[in-house]
Formats: structure tokens, C-alpha cells, sequence
């Protein structure tokens, strides 16, 4: 039984799907990122359909003000990973 590859819509035209020997991936083409990899062609395409580039950008947007909200620091210490800590006062060696 074969299974049939799905079409895209039209605002999907920018987008081209590479098929490497770790998977498939999707690329693109107005950022060139890459998104992968996937086991098969149609679980690129489902993923490449249901990425939309405006919610991505709403969603990241949206955990800042949450983190505002609950006071999450936006600083993470780089040697650590700890998040910022109110007590202290961060410096940085130049």
C-alpha cells in the first residue's frame, strides 16, 4: 500500500523539502532555516504545513510577558545555567 504525498498550499511555495540519509528536512527559503530531521517525506510535509512564522514569533512573545508576570529573570549565567539571582549583582570579566 502506498501512501500518497500530500500538496501544499500556495504560501508554502518559499519552503523546499532535502532528503539526506539522517532523514528529511525542510528548508526555508526566506530564513534558510532548517527544520529536521523526519523519519519519512510526509511527516516533513505535516510538520512544514503546520509551521506558521507569525505564531512563532506571537509564542515567544507571549513567554516573555509570562515570565514578566512571574518574575523570571532574563538573565541565565553562562558558566552555570542558573538564573539570575536579585542578591547579587552580575559583572562581566573583559
Amino acid at each position: 500500500m502506498t501512501n500518497a504525498i500530500p500538496t501544499t498550499a500556495r504560501e508554502y511555495e518559499r519552503t523546499r523539502i532535502i532528503e539526506r540519509p539522517d532523514g528529511f528536512y525542510w528548508q526555508s527559503f526566506d530564513d534558510g532555516r532548517e527544520h529536521g530531521p523526519f523519519a519519512s517525506l510526509m511527516e516533513a510535509a505535516m510538520d512544514m504545513e503546520a509551521v506558521d512564522d507569525d505564531s512563532e514569533g506571537e509564542a515567544e512573545q507571549a513567554l516573555r510577558e509570562a515570565e514578566d508576570v512571574l518574575g523570571v529573570p532574563d538573565w541565565v549565567d553562562p558558566e552555570t545555567g542558573q538564573l539570575a539571582d536579585d542578591e547579587w549583582t552580575r559583572t562581566e570579566d573583559h
